[in-house]
């Protein structure tokens, strides 16, 4: 695989000595391992890479090392910008106009894999999006192989640890055999996945408090279309507890999805100032997430996408217009299958 803009790119990063590695506001494995991995890259390439992303990192994340050098404030001189694992400007709602205008005025580069993307990054001067990589990290592995660049021992655990976020472990159909492929690599230069694997587990223990709050949410899915959709709401109150300590979306899909006749998980988020919030994934066999996100107002790739509504729709009506679409696409997904 090879990237007509990779010269682009390599041009902006040796003009650059400070480059700052972007990630939305919704951080989650691949993107905060794709940061690192670029955070490893440049330093090898003698730059001063500098991590920002305007939240805080989920305390399931913690377990890479270096999530603590991630910065919610962009600094005060830099002088190009990496974005990871996003193209679209609905991520960034806690940018401000002056550090938009800050960003817009450095060139700035896009890596992501998202296959449907609404509201594009305006001030991006390159951006490469390879729907057909697994996850951001794939794509950085494959474009520092052409370009040359360094790919140490720890760049590849966290190209691996983005791998493994967006394939569910690599159990999804998003990996590829090129995403095998490039685990092998990985391994055979060193990565010691089964560390990697104790690492997360660890970190990905719950409090007491979040397994009894895991019950609550599990008790209030509901279950539609013929038991093919589990989805469940979370208020503003909750997001405010239970948030900092582990994300409700991800504590509790992979569940809906184990679920027997279960092919969709939907997780809404409603916030006191009207904005709705939607998190999609999906198993194998139905990869409708990016084309329903597209619809509600949204996007991403075939098993987990996402959506955010802002335009005064309450959440039943939410709820009835993904009901629509959600119908309409598992009814074609199951006569292509036939």
């Amino acid at each position: 695989m090879t990237y007509p803009d990779a010269d682009k790119i390599k041009s902006i990063i040796s003009d650059a000595k400070k480059i700052v590695v972007i990630q939305a506001d919704n951080p989650d494995g691949d993107s905060l391992g794709s940061a690192l991995a670029l955070e490893h890259i440049l330093a090898d390439l003698n730059k001063e890479p500098f991590l920002y992303c305007a939240v805080d990192m989920p305390t399931y994340l913690r377990y890479l090392s270096g999530w603590d050098r991630v910065s919610p404030e962009l600094p005060k001189e830099f002088d190009a910008s990496i974005i990871v694992d996003a193209s679209t400007m609905t991520l960034f709602e806690h940018l401000n106009d002056a550090s938009r205008k800050k960003l817009a005025g450095k060139p700035c580069i896009i890596l992501d894999h998202h296959e449907i993307v609404e509201n594009l990054v305006p001030f991006a001067g390159v951006s490469i999006n390879d729907h057909k990589r697994a996850s951001t990290g794939e794509l950085i592995y494959l474009l520092a192989k052409q370009l040359k660049w360094p790919l140490s021992q720890a760049a590849g655990e966290f190209i691996c640890a983005s791998i493994l976020g967006d394939t569910q472990g690599l159990t999804n159909q998003l990996a590829s055999a090129e995403t095998y492929r490039v685990m092998a690599e990985l391994i055979n230069n060193g990565l010691n996945r089964p560390k990697l694997e104790e690492l997360r587990r660890e970190y990905s223990k719950m409090p007491p408090e979040i397994f009894r709050y895991k019950a609550e949410l599990i008790k209030r899915t509901e279950l539609a279309i013929d038991g093919k959709l589990a989805y469940v709401s979370v208020p503003q109150a909750e997001i405010n507890q239970y948030s900092p300590l582990y994300n409700p979306a991800p504590l509790v899909q992979g569940d809906m999805l184990q679920t027997a006749g279960v092919e969709v998980a939907i997780v809404f988020k409603v916030y006191d100032d009207g904005k709705i919030t939607g998190a999609i994934r999906c198993n194998s066999n139905a990869p409708v997430a990016a084309s329903l996100a597209e619809y509600i107002g949204g996007g991403g790739h075939a098993f987990a996408s996402g959506f955010k509504v802002t335009d005064g729709r309450g959440l039943s009506d939410v709820k009835k217009d993904c009901l629509f679409k959600l119908t309409e696409l598992l009814a074609k997904s199951e006569s292509s299958n036939d």
